[in-house]
């Protein structure tokens, strides 16, 4: 579930925060920047202080999420 609002999510960002006239990687740090608003406000950390906490996992905070958790991240996505 949390994979296909994920692209709800990308999509309206997108349509609504990514002006046209900005250059790719600006427009990866605007999905960046809220891909981490939802990590603050799901795990109350960032990615980059997840990986320091947890430098002998490989994946990312979101593949350590539980059910609950991911339940929640698919309706913030949303």
């Amino acid at each position: 579930m949390a994979k296909i609002n994920y692209k709800i999510h990308t999509d309206a960002i997108k349509e609504n925060l990514v002006p046209k006239e900005i250059t790719k990687q600006q427009t990866t740090q605007i999905y960046a920047t809220e891909a981490e608003v939802l990590n603050v406000a799901l795990f109350g950390m960032t990615a980059k202080e997840w990986r320091e906490d947890n430098e002998d996992k490989e994946d990312n905070i979101r593949d350590y999420a539980n059910v609950s958790q991911l339940v929640c991240l698919s309706n913030l996505e949303i």
